[in-house]
């Protein structure tokens, strides 16, 4: 029978970033490596899914003996095989939930298949475990944008949305058309560093309706006022654009937590590594008195730790995953009423 206390091995191949990490039974991070596709989707300006799965193939297990070698662990001390399910890219997903089962198979240990959004619910406990329940999460990514009430591990009730681009997207779009260069989000906060984020009044949508999001209308307003300007200088636009962006998310999040009576708020998603949202979120935080529990810059990107802390969960509250369990691209998170 396995030790509910032994580590788990995570294995993240969702989108392009191949990862596999080794969290103990306490949640410590013993290894987390990542190896990154940038220079393979930088000169498409975008991730291009074929050559993502091949990449994931060639990586993967080099990035497990990595990690495995780093933890300074055997295979026979693992209690799972935990391996992101979905959502997320099909054919890259597939590299990695083939490889966790093989794994598990030839280890005789269970194999747990991830949702990669509730991995990203995990991720701030990684690095604040003593986090006070319920607290409001605001995952933000480059597919997601979500305001979630999480009432504790596996406990998830759905409290806002984005209605169109997730906020990653319109970073990635916006960056495209100012020809920033890939990945979008680094990019815009880069170029933003010297630009006024007053140079521009762009919209804050639907800032006074609800807790959902929209930010399809600003990715539209920036191209209508860069044509109106051409000589407007691109970090008056991206600093201008991420304020807009930033305003709103940091609004809705306080708002969620209060309509939903939370005691504390949680960034998550590979967006919450921006450093204007870090920063405006934390004053708005202090000025509500709610504890705000970020995780670290490692913690927000795709990653295989935070893959193996919801495993670890998952494995000991509902049990290991049927070998029968395959990708889903379109992979929901399970919601409460």
């Amino acid at each position: 029978m396995t030790d509910p206390g032994s580590p788990v091995l995570g294995i993240e191949t969702s989108c392009d970033e191949t990862a596999a990490a080794v969290v103990g039974g306490d949640a410590s991070v013993r290894s987390s490596v990542v190896a990154s596709q940038i220079e393979v989707h930088a000169a498409y300006g975008g991730v291009v899914p074929e050559l993502a799965g091949r990449a994931h193939l060639e990586l993967l297990m080099p990035v497990v003996d990595e990690a495995i070698r780093r933890a300074d662990v055997r295979p026979a001390d693992l209690g799972a095989v935990a391996a992101t399910v979905g959502p997320g890219l099909v054919g890259s997903l597939l590299v990695g939930v083939s490889a966790a089962k093989a794994l598990a198979l030839t280890w005789r240990t269970p194999f747990v298949g991830v949702n990669h959004l509730e991995g990203h619910l995990f991720a701030a406990l990684l690095d604040h475990p003593g986090i006070d329940w319920p607290v409001t999460v605001l995952l933000v990514s480059g597919g997601h944008t979500l305001l979630v009430s999480m009432q504790g591990p596996g406990r998830y009730r759905l409290l806002g949305q984005t209605l169109d681009d997730a906020a990653g997207e319109a970073f990635d779009k916006v960056a495209r058309f100012l020809e920033l260069g890939y990945p979008g989000g680094p990019a815009i906060e880069r170029a933003a560093e010297t630009g006024d984020p007053t140079a521009f009044a762009f919209p804050r949508a639907m800032a006074s309706d609800g807790l959902d999001v929209s930010f399809s209308g600003l990715k539209t307003a920036v191209v209508h006022a860069v044509r109106k300007q051409p000589g407007a200088t691109d970090s008056d636009v991206a600093a201008s654009f991420q304020e807009a962006v930033v305003d709103v998310l940091v609004a809705k999040t306080l708002r969620a937590a209060h309509v939903s009576g939370a005691r504390g708020v949680c960034l998550a998603g590979g967006v919450a590594a921006n450093g204007r949202l870090r920063s405006l979120l934390t004053d708005a935080c202090a000025q509500a008195a709610l504890p705000l529990y970020l995780p670290s810059r490692a913690m927000c990107t795709d990653n295989a730790a935070m893959i193996a802390a919801a495993g670890t969960w998952q494995l000991e509250h509902l049990g290991p995953s049927s070998l029968g369990l395959g990708a889903d691209p379109n992979l929901r998170l399970a919601f409460v009423a």
